[in-house]
């Protein structure tokens, strides 16, 4: 894709897309327009890095689409001093905008193939601050926290009380939360040590994270 090409589907994407979704953070915003979105795809897919498409990756997984991306990266609020914890690393594009708002980002994938995929675009992006392994992000990871903030990369049934103790006091949780055709974006805050305040500012959909606890449903 030439250069030209590249830069007119990105600019369409803050301005069509991005934009309409209530994402006025100006410095969310210049991040979209300098992390190039298309060294983050498989190269089979860059035609269609800067669409509104959920983008296949290996393993059955899927890239989230830019404008959810982008929101829950204005609404986790993350701040320069911040560690963040990133569940479903993907192809690593929103760790690098993570990476370029926090001071250090652990991320964690299940995929063995998606963790050397991300690693090498982390890498080509000149992002040094990320570190990404392979695990179990239903679990968290408690011994490198607390956080100050915690992302989850798709979508869950609900949010484990056990990364809700990983965060920090004031810390925020954003995380896409329901099942087809609901789901929400939920953002839950730490007030005090047994305290949380739970908001869902905007309706989405997006895929699965995996080994995270589906609720049950029961019928009488």
């Amino acid at each position: 894709m030439p250069a030209f090409d590249i830069q007119t589907a990105r600019f369409n994407m803050i301005e069509q897309q991005i934009r309409p979704w209530n994402v006025l953070d100006s410095g969310v915003l210049d991040l979209l327009a300098s992390v190039r979105r298309d060294e983050f795809v498989p190269p089979e897919h860059k035609a269609l890095a800067y669409a509104d498409l959920e983008i296949p990756l290996p393993g059955g997984q899927y890239m989230l689409t830019p404008r959810v991306e982008a929101r829950l990266l204005q609404d986790a609020a993350v701040q320069k001093t911040d560690s963040v914890l990133e569940i479903g690393t993907g192809s690593g594009f929103l760790t690098a905008l993570l990476a370029r708002r926090a001071a250090r980002v652990l991320s964690l994938e299940l995929s063995p193939e998606l963790v050397a995929f991300a690693k090498s675009n982390l890498q080509k992006a000149g992002i040094t601050n990320v570190d990404v392994r392979q695990g179990d992000g239903s679990q968290g990871a408690a011994a490198q926290g607390p956080f100050d903030v915690i992302v989850l990369g798709g979508s869950v049934a609900d949010v484990p009380h056990k990364l809700l103790d990983q965060l920090k006091i004031g810390g925020r949780l954003a995380a896409i939360v329901g099942d087809d055709p609901i789901m929400r974006a939920t953002i839950i805050t730490r007030t005090s040590a047994t305290d949380f305040r739970t908001s869902q500012p905007w309706d989405c959909d997006a895929p699965r994270l995996q080994n995270f606890a589906q609720v049950s449903r029961f019928t009488f």
